[in-house]
């Protein structure tokens, strides 16, 4: 059975009511896909991986990689712990104009077909059709969605392209699958403080569906459309820096309802970081099953350095042994290359040296392909090989991981604690979607 047939038969038991979910893995670092790998072979499940539209596209996005790019690290990975590629279900997430809103429709467009195909070529099979976001020169108010029917037409073209590509290329492999819908606010966590995060409507989420499968049929894609397993909707989860909305299961009671009206149809939530266990399992019983996750992946991995590095502080800083300086290295590099955070971390001076470091948006995680990061980790990694790491410190700034030593569950070494760390996270999602062994 494939990677996808797997996939489909997790949101077809879904819908049975027997649980089941599916998380999805929004990240690029290294050490969260190595930790990710890690735990899908333990539970002896599929992986779902995803790149966004803007970390990889077919000029190289902020990650410098191309789609096929993308797919031969992801792979290399896989070879490096022993995961089976052939489990590995990549993604395209919000895959459509969004990195080509400054330019006309017409364009704009162009460029997101073109992205399509390359996703499609180099072996993405679940592909997220977002056509949502205004174009320049597209009429309407900025402050409302753009049309409904637009936004279905474009979705509907890119799902040609991808279906002719498929056609054209990997004609031996599993059709795509697809997700249309967007989630209403941006990706990657709000910006601003809120009072509260309203779900979508079921009347939304309905028109959504019937407005792009009219426009699939439109374009002769029926047989597409039966692959068009969910839609993105808000269930009502959010965060920002320091704050996060829980789900309510009750407020969004309506629109979990509503899906089971449709046939086959299960719903992807986008922005469950932080969200506790019990609420991601509720939300994965009530059909949003398919659990997006990027920043607190990151963070959790910021986490494990950041707590390491003050443990090398306490052990070697006494004993005049040079320190990595991790912390100081990583806010050092960010104030010089603001870039990635600026806008994102409003406040004065201290607010935003504060977000730099814990905010839970993390835009550090930008910064870790960074040479000067990268040697100071290497310096942190290196120095803690040299010298066993204290049980007592370790207790101190990294109790779950000084059990998993003191259970024998993992080494006391420095990658392995480090791995174990952001495996927290994966943890909870894979328990949640009982994907756990």
């Amino acid at each position: 059975m494939s990677a996808v047939d797997k996939y489909v038969q997790i949101l077809a038991d879904n819908r049975a009511g027997k649980g089941t979910g599916i998380y999805s893995v929004c990240s690029a670092q290294a050490t969260v896909l190595e930790a990710s790998m890690l735990q899908a072979k333990k539970d002896e499940s599929i992986l779902l991986i995803e790149s966004t539209s803007n970390q990889v596209d077919q000029f190289g996005g902020y990650t410098g990689m191309k789609p096929a790019d993308f797919v031969a690290y992801v792979h290399g990975i896989a070879a490096k712990v022993g995961y089976d590629k052939e489990n590995i279900l990549l993604g395209g997430d919000h895959l459509g104009p969004n990195a080509w809103q400054a330019e006309n429709a017409e364009p704009a467009m162009a460029k997101a077909l073109e992205l399509i195909a390359a996703y499609v070529k180099a072996g993405y099979q679940k592909i997220h059709l977002d056509a949502s976001m205004f174009c320049a020169d597209d009429a309407g108010d900025r402050h409302q969605p753009l049309a409904d029917e637009i936004v279905a037409s474009r979705a509907a073209a890119m799902a040609k392209v991808a279906e002719e590509t498929h056609a054209a290329f990997c004609a031996g492999q599993p059709k795509p699958v697809y997700i249309i819908g967007t989630e209403v606010p941006i990706p990657g966590g709000a910006q601003e403080e809120e009072e509260t995060v309203t779900p979508t409507t079921p009347v939304d989420a309905i028109k959504t569906i019937e407005v792009t499968k009219a426009a699939f049929e439109a374009e002769g894609l029926s047989d597409a459309w039966n692959r068009v397993y969910g839609v993105v909707v808000q269930p009502g989860v959010e965060f920002g820096d320091d704050q996060v909305f829980h789900y309510d299961r009750e407020a969004a009671k309506g629109l979990s309802d509503e899906i089971m009206k449709q046939d086959r149809f299960v719903y992807e939530a986008h922005s469950t970081d932080y969200q506790s266990e019990t609420g991601l399992s509720k939300l994965v019983e009530d059909h949003y099953c398919i659990l997006k996750v990027g920043p607190w992946l990151t963070f959790g991995y910021r986490e494990a350095l950041f707590a390491l590095a003050m443990i090398e502080e306490e052990m070697l800083a006494p004993k005049g042994i040079e320190t990595s300086k991790l912390r100081e290295v990583i806010d050092e590099v960010m104030i010089a290359e603001p870039k990635y955070w600026k806008k994102y971390y409003p406040g004065d001076a201290v607010v935003q040296a504060y977000k730099r470091k814990y905010s839970f948006s993390d835009r550090s995680r930008y910064y870790w392909p960074n040479e000067k990061i990268q040697a100071a980790v290497a310096k942190l990694v290196s120095n803690l090989k040299e010298t066993p790491i204290s049980l007592s410190l370790l207790s101190q700034y990294m109790p779950n991981q000084y059990n998993a030593v003191s259970e024998g569950t993992i080494a006391n070494e420095v990658e392995a604690i480090i791995i174990n760390r952001t495996q927290d996270v994966i943890g909870i999602y894979a328990r949640a979607c009982k994907m756990a062994k």
